[in-house]
């Protein structure tokens, strides 16, 4: 095989990886802490991600719930199935901006921004205001 024909063979392979890596709504991620897996899915242009598992979903006999939600109405609301991540736009190069995320530990939503840090990591940073005053947690491809 010539030395051009592997190059453009790894370059293909490369490139295919790459795009492919930037789909974040093949497969589950785990949260950084492995407590629960997030599904993405596109609705319309948005990314969206909800909880499709956790490590303990029922808390003494039952369904773990919402309970630190604010809003009344929500607190009886099941964890497992939960839309937590909210309205991402994909802006390319493996970056999703201008979402949301809820934090169900402590009932808040956060301004939210992700970047595909590697084929099996995305960085999940909330943040209140601008981006530089926030968390970041690190997901990490389940499937």
């Amino acid at each position: 095989m010539s030395m051009k024909k592997s190059l453009s063979i790894i370059a293909f392979l490369l490139f295919s990886s790459l795009s492919f890596a930037q789909d974040i709504t093949q497969g589950t991620w785990y949260n950084e802490e492995k407590t629960g897996k997030i599904q993405f899915f596109k609705q319309g242009e948005k990314i969206f991600g909800k909880i499709v598992w956790l490590k303990e979903p029922n808390e003494n006999g039952k369904p773990r719930l919402d309970k630190e939600n604010p809003d009344s109405k929500l607190k009886t609301r099941p964890l497992l199935g939960l839309i937590n991540l909210k309205n991402f736009e994909n802006t390319g190069k493996g970056v999703w901006e201008n979402g949301e995320v809820y934090d169900p530990k402590n009932g808040k939503t956060y301004s939210c921004k992700m970047t595909l840090a590697s084929p099996t990591q995305l960085d999940v940073r909330g943040f209140i205001g601008i981006s530089l005053i926030g968390r970041t947690s690190k997901f990490t491809k389940a499937d």
